[in-house]
């Protein structure tokens, strides 16, 4: 194993350890704590039994002695829990990323629900569900980090600067492992659902009910004041306290004929708004650190404002909570109508940020998507960072290999795409890694362009937008045959050539679904028109005639092939790129040995 790579394995074992010896010692003093809390309680039990007979101001003075004491070691109680489920969570984070440098990346989200077989290439390259790239790079832990990081890679960048703004964000995030580990933790210690992310964007969204009305102003500012004039009155001896106890019960009767829309405005945020007090720590994070690349300075600034405005609204939902203290409700709302008074400085806080509290969170986001593919960077430090060409097109690199793949079963190979119109033509036998090449380019391909290291020693490219035609499949529900899928495919790449699109395209076995004599004719002809289209990519192929078009365009195609060898009884593969066309096939080879009788077939 590279030593790199080692050194950040040791760094992983060692944080565990660490951490481990610290939660070893946490849960010792929450044992210890608690165990104060309840000799403290009986004691305060005891004292308060054995006083009684000396009148209230002795129980009165043990209580007060037992109680200042209990509620301090509640605070560190609820302290020392708090540390212990940060470091829990941290434990956790640090054996994902030991399992993920072993290669077992399933503890991480696949994000199966965008896997779309009509998308332009992430079905055909595996780019999410089990054991797919997106699981293999994931380590989001917001909403909208990974909706953003399923979005980079559902739409890859294709302007040379974004791309690098995007490398230099990521080479410095990945420096800064304990920023990112304490990111991750402190999002995934909630324990949200999926879609808090939308219901918080919908609840923004929403109409102010009781803010928007006159009445409900007036009276949010009547309550406490005819209150405070009976008390002011009462206590002047000019009115009896009979007055401010039935206004007080008059407004306290009046608050439970709103019970039944206040209660409807709780339940529109309740647990949904709880994943904002985890987005005020991670803009603290990112807050307070000093950035060097342009992207985590831009993060930074958005976020500038946004920790103390939305704390601001967390203080004013634990507020209104305290309705759910039926006497603290009681006395509040008699006294002030305190749930419509809370309940209309949360619809205008709404009023106020609505229009920045999307733009907060998209910026958290971004860095959480950011640190996805950073933590992939971090995890692999011997891939290498893409130069990025000027103008189309070119695609070089050298070792590359699957980043999927086992380091030890990987085996690599180059490419070379000088310029356009160029097509690469790769013949071989099955099996022998015709399509396991293509989807390597296509992966780290992708890689490059939405700034993240690829597997390789050195790789330069223009990032043209990719287009992939390798796995169509036919749809039962739209009663579209297997070839019409791959015809609509091929129309789409011409449709977007035509319109002066810059496409990196790769294809495996062109026209599957037809017979030989038409699959061959048609290949020729498709190839010809990408030629006179400026088109740019590599097509995979069995049939060997199409290695004869680098006769017709010497400047614009070559051959490759993977070979099968085959020795006596046996079949082996080198899975090595070699110039020129294919000499072995193995289909009669491979039927033979599984009992399937070729000799005498027409």
């Amino acid at each position: 194993m590279d030593e790199r790579l080692q050194a950040v394995g040791r760094m992983y074992e060692e944080s565990l350890a660490a951490g481990g010896k610290e939660l070893q010692k946490v849960r010792g003093r929450i044992y210890r704590v608690g165990t104060l809390k309840l000799l403290l309680f009986v004691a305060g039990v005891a004292g308060v039994w054995h006083f009684a007979g000396d009148g209230m101001q002795a129980v009165a003075c043990v209580a007060a002695a037992v109680l200042a004491p209990f509620l301090a070691l509640v605070v560190w109680h609820d302290r020392l829990f708090r540390r212990r489920d940060f470091l829990e969570m941290a434990q956790e984070v640090d054996r994902q990323e030991l399992s993920a440098l072993e290669g077992d990346c399933s503890c991480f989200d696949g994000g199966e629900e965008y896997a779309d077989p009509a998308h332009l290439y992430t079905f055909d390259l595996d780019v999410f569900g089990r054991r797919s790239l997106f699981q293999c790079v994931n380590r989001t832990c917001t909403f909208f980090g990974r909706e953003r990081l399923a979005a980079w890679m559902m739409q890859h960048l294709d302007g040379k600067k974004e791309i690098e703004e995007r490398q230099e964000a990521v080479r410095e995030l990945a420096g800064r492992w304990p920023f990112r580990r304490l990111f991750r933790v402190n999002g995934l210690l909630y324990k949200g659902d999926p879609s808090d992310g939308k219901e918080v964007m919908a609840w923004l969204e929403g109409a102010n009910y009781f803010s928007s009305k006159l009445f409900f102003r007036l009276l949010v500012v009547l309550v406490p004041v005819v209150n405070l004039l009976f008390l002011g009155l009462g206590a002047a001896g000019v009115l009896s306290f009979n007055w401010l106890g039935f206004s007080f019960v008059l407004f306290l009767f009046a608050s439970l004929l709103l019970q039944k829309k206040v209660t409807a405005f709780q339940s529109s945020y309740d647990k949904k708004l709880a994943v904002l007090s985890v987005y005020v720590r991670l803009m603290k994070l990112v807050e307070a650190e000093q950035w060097q690349s342009a992207l985590m300075q831009d993060a930074a600034r958005r976020l500038k404002a946004a920790p103390e405005a939305v704390r601001r609204l967390a203080a004013l939902l634990d507020s209104l909570n305290q309705r759910n203290n039926m006497l603290m409700s009681a006395v509040l709302n008699g006294l002030l109508f305190w749930e419509l008074r809370k309940v209309m400085q949360i619809e205008r806080w709404r009023s106020r940020y609505a229009s920045l509290l999307p733009d907060w969170l998209d910026a958290v986001g971004g860095v959480d998507a950011l640190c996805s593919l950073a933590a992939f960077a971090y995890n692999n430090p011997d891939y290498a960072w893409p130069e990025i060409a000027f103008g189309p097109f070119v695609l070089e690199a050298s070792c590359m290999g699957h980043p999927l793949m086992s380091r030890e079963k990987c085996v690599r190979n180059d490419v070379d795409v000088p310029s356009k119109p160029f097509f690469l033509i790769i013949t071989g036998a099955n099996m022998a890694g015709k399509s396991t090449y293509l989807r390597t380019i296509g992966v780290n391909y992708l890689l490059a362009c939405i700034g993240a290291p690829v597997c390789a020693e050195q790789m330069k490219l223009y990032p043209a937008h990719l287009v992939t035609s390798l796995r169509t499949s036919d749809s039962l529900a739209d009663n579209e045959s297997y070839f019409f899928a791959e015809l609509k495919r091929l129309k789409l790449i011409i449709d977007k050539l035509k319109a002066g699109e810059q496409l990196f395209i790769i294809l495996d076995e062109i026209l599957k679904g037809t017979n030989s004599v038409d699959k061959q004719k048609g290949s020729l002809a498709l190839i010809r028109q990408f030629m006179g289209l400026q088109a740019t990519g590599i097509i995979a192929t069995h049939d060997l005639m199409l290695g004869s078009l680098a006769e017709h365009y010497p400047d614009n195609i070559r051959n490759f092939r993977f070979e099968a060898d085959i020795k006596g009884n046996e079949l082996a593969f080198s899975y090595r790129l070699k110039e020129g066309i294919a000499q072995n096939m193995n289909a009669c080879f491979l039927m033979e040995r599984m009992g399937i009788a070729v000799d005498g077939a027409e």
